[in-house]
């Protein structure tokens, strides 16, 4: 294990001749709550000093950045002879007031000569309350943010927490998943009554947190059961909440669509696209849902979930990239296994040679979630012929033509158009039935054809 970073001694002893410094934040709840948990940069909490008095001190160490300056907080990148590899927040106390709804519009107030306990008191949970002396190697813990990580609790401070930041909601729900604890009675009470307000906090806040849901949880499914108990699933995603009690009848399904799309998120890999997509590959189920007389039929949900899939990772300012791998995981998940080599081409044009092995991902974890103990090793044999067919380097898009546009409006005194497109793809088509046609000359005559039988073609495709 990588050793955590922190502040050089000499930084804190100089710091330390003039005020007080605390460890704060995850690095201080994680030390309690498992000594395996992953390493992280640790956060500081200076009292005594001034604001303009601890920057010059730090100055002397490293660069000080004062970005967060009116919050109380300083970015400090220590020179390289005092462990300068990683930024440091540095900061003051401070106490917080919420002046508007969804924390949109807030007041700080930072005072150096504030006790670390009142700043510990405007957190969000009492696992995160915590600080460790420097001076005493003590712990500081003044609402029982230990006692409260040995009963596996996640607390609110305050009666106001959630009201003050309503995303604490979507926290202390992302925290009980990602750490296996529950929520304290009087907190599931309060998120319950306070669930209205998470309308109020903005898409990108409620989308980091979802992020950390399910990269950060081994099981991120119980944070989505913890979220349709409390009301948060119905108010951020009303689409998956309508998957809830929707069985699936014909044998091939153990769970209702809730409870399959939760359960393939927890088998799906730690990485966001796959487990976005596993998250929402049925999300178009409920919809498509028609009972047969051996069970059910879900028909063109991959397409439609696809499309409704773009629409709530947008609702959230998902980053494009993230969409298109994400919805286009969504439309392909149905792939059949069982191909032949041309289709086994084709699948990996449509998905690029990266995702195609996401694909396989989600596939896997699709089986395996319907709880019927279902076997994927055609998903591993289709994987073996991925890998083989790659390895081959056929071409499996357009720039892996012998011949490019320029090619083709030369030879036959073409003007560049959309026409040179469709021959293109035209020849691509070819190409992936075989290989072999992949040579200029072979290709030029494909492509004369294709010229001199435009409207036949036409014609066949409809």
């Amino acid at each position: 294990m990588e050793k955590i970073s922190g502040l050089s001694d000499d930084v804190i002893k100089k710091i330390l001749e003039q005020g007080k410094i605390y460890e704060v934040g995850g690095t201080v709840r994680d030390k309690y709550i498992s000594p395996i948990l992953p390493d992280k940069d640790k956060d500081y909490l200076v009292t005594g000093i001034p604001m303009d008095d601890l920057c010059s001190l730090l100055a002397k160490f490293g660069k000080v950045d004062l970005v967060g300056k009116s919050f109380g907080v300083i970015k400090f990148l220590p020179l390289k002879k005092y462990d300068g590899e990683n930024v440091f927040d540095i900061a003051l106390p401070r106490k917080e007031y919420s002046t508007g709804p969804g924390h949109k519009d807030f007041k700080v107030e930072f005072d150096h000569n504030l006790r670390v306990e009142d700043d510990l008191s405007r957190r969000d949970f009492t696992i995160n309350a915590m600080a460790e002396d420097l001076s005493t190697k003590k712990l500081v813990d003044p609402l029982g943010g230990k006692k409260d990580i040995k009963k596996r609790l996640i607390r609110i401070t305050n009666p106001n927490s959630f009201k003050d930041d309503p995303l604490r909601m979507l926290r202390a729900v992302q925290f009980a998943a990602r750490f296996e604890f529950d929520l304290e009675e009087r907190t599931f009470e309060n998120l319950c009554e306070n669930v209205d307000l998470i309308s109020f906090v903005s898409p990108e806040r409620i989308q980091e947190e979802l992020n950390k849901l399910l990269l950060k949880s081994k099981y991120p499914s119980t944070g989505f059961r913890l979220m349709q108990r409390t009301g948060l699933l119905e108010k951020i995603f009303p689409e998956l909440k309508a998957g809830i009690e929707v069985d699936q009848p014909g044998g091939y399904h153990a769970y209702d669509v809730f409870e399959h799309s939760i359960q393939t998120v927890d088998y799906a890999p730690r990485e966001l696209v796959i487990r976005l997509a596993a998250l929402f590959h049925d999300v178009s189920k409920p919809e498509c849902r028609e009972l047969t007389q051996d069970g059910s039929t879900f028909y063109g949900h991959d397409k439609k979930g696809s499309r409704v899939t773009k629409k709530i990772l947008e609702r959230l300012r998902y980053s494009n990239e993230v969409i298109e791998k994400v919805t286009l995981l969504v439309d392909k998940h149905m792939f059949t296994t069982g191909v032949t080599d041309k289709g086994v081409r084709r699948l990996i044009r449509k998905m690029g040679t990266e995702l195609v092995f996401s694909l396989l991902d989600l596939r896997r974890a699709d089986v395996v979630a319907q709880g019927k103990g279902g076997d994927t090793r055609d998903v591993d044999e289709l994987e073996e012929k991925i890998r083989l067919e790659i390895e081959r380097k056929p071409p499996f898009g357009l720039k892996d033509l012998e011949v490019n546009g320029n090619d083709i409006m030369s030879k036959f005194n073409l003007q560049p158009s959309p026409l040179v497109g469709q021959i293109l793809n035209h020849l691509l088509e070819l190409v992936l039935d075989d290989p072999d046609l992949n040579k200029k000359e072979k290709l030029l005559e494909g492509a004369e054809f294709f010229l001199k039988n435009m409207p036949l073609l036409s014609t066949n495709s409809k």
